[in-house]
């Protein structure tokens, strides 16, 4: 059944990257009147360091909306403007600024934000990596009315979802966005009809999820095991994607998979050995191992510096010289 929409819903849309499209394009879709979409600024990106904008801005003028583009969202030139458009609701999803009181009031019906863990869970901003490291069997994608303190606003509703094996953070968020997506249509009319009461979080369950750095995602083979190397894999794909080094120079671990049984070669942890397609048939394809600090890993894909991503056993045709070595020294 189709979601009722709430006709003459005036909604400010604040987002920035892909996560945030599944939820803007279901609010067109379903007739929503979105007054203006509030994005980040463009950056520069890529070796040419062009400016880049936005996808929820490309995807705004595609539809012929208002886009505005403010460094600091809370200034009050900017608070103003937004007070001009005399938007219902807010809605945010992944935009990228912390919304200080005078913006969170400026819709009559408060902001909503579509966020990416089951909270209290994993608060902060990265919460898809997060759950990933932990080992978490399941996730999802929560709406809660947006308050001063860091994700600790009532929740409207949340939907769950399982977190896959082959899950990396990139087809996880791409999940969870869809979700959102749909959740957002159920809870908005429901929500502005008076159908919802926000509930409060339970404070003491509340985790949080840092901003990644790049050097979160090194890989420390002499102090972690082969299933946490292989959730590092998966969280900080697609960035900044799991790292080690052979010789000083990066190596970046794109895809990899612990060997059932445990530990196969007595070697220090790093050291890199091959197999078979024999003795492991369950891997894709014969690629190296890595000793780690309790069980081996079977690395699959991999990316040399300033290389693309290839097979590892088609890296491993180059680099003959690896085998026996230790990563990471």
């Amino acid at each position: 059944m189709r979601p009722v929409i709430v006709r003459g819903m005036r909604v400010l849309f604040f987002g920035s990257p892909d996560f945030a499209l599944p939820a803007l394009r279901a609010l067109l879709a379903s007739g929503y009147d979105v007054v203006a979409v509030v994005t980040q600024p463009d950056r520069p990106a890529g070796r040419g360091r062009r400016l880049m904008p936005p996808p929820v801005k490309a995807l705004a003028l595609e539809h012929g909306l208002r886009v505005l583009q403010p460094a600091k969202v809370s200034a009050p030139a900017v608070v103003a403007e937004l007070r001009a458009l005399a938007p219902d609701v807010g809605v945010l999803a992944a935009y990228g600024q912390l919304l200080k009181p005078p913006v969170l009031e400026v819709p009559r019906l408060g902001i909503l934000n579509i966020h990416a863990s089951l909270l209290p869970r994993w608060r902060g901003a990265s919460p898809v990596t997060a759950a990933i490291l932990a080992g978490d069997e399941e996730t999802g994608a929560t709406i809660m009315r947006i308050v001063p303190e860091l994700d600790a606003g009532p929740v409207l509703d949340a939907v769950r979802l399982r977190i896959d094996a082959a899950d990396t953070a990139g087809t996880l968020t791409a999940r969870i966005a869809e979700a959102g997506a749909e959740l957002l249509l159920r809870v908005l009319p429901r929500y502005a009809a008076g159908e919802l009461v926000p509930r409060p979080q339970d404070e003491a369950l509340a985790t949080y999820a840092p901003r990644v750095r790049r050097e979160d995602a090194r890989i420390e083979w002499a102090r972690e095991s082969a299933e946490q190397v292989w959730r590092k894999v998966r969280a900080y794909n697609p960035w900044p994607m799991a790292w080690t080094t052979v010789d000083g120079a990066p190596l970046r671990i794109v895809e990899a998979l612990p060997l059932a049984g445990g530990k196969r070669y007595e070697a220090e942890p790093g050291t890199v050995y091959t197999f078979t397609r024999a003795e492991e048939p369950t891997l894709s394809e014969a690629g190296f191992c890595v000793v780690t600090a309790d069980g081996d890993l079977a690395v699959e894909q991999v990316q040399g510096a300033g290389g693309r991503p290839m097979r590892a056993s088609e890296y491993l045709r180059g680099h003959r010289e690896l085998v026996g070595k230790r990563l990471g020294t």
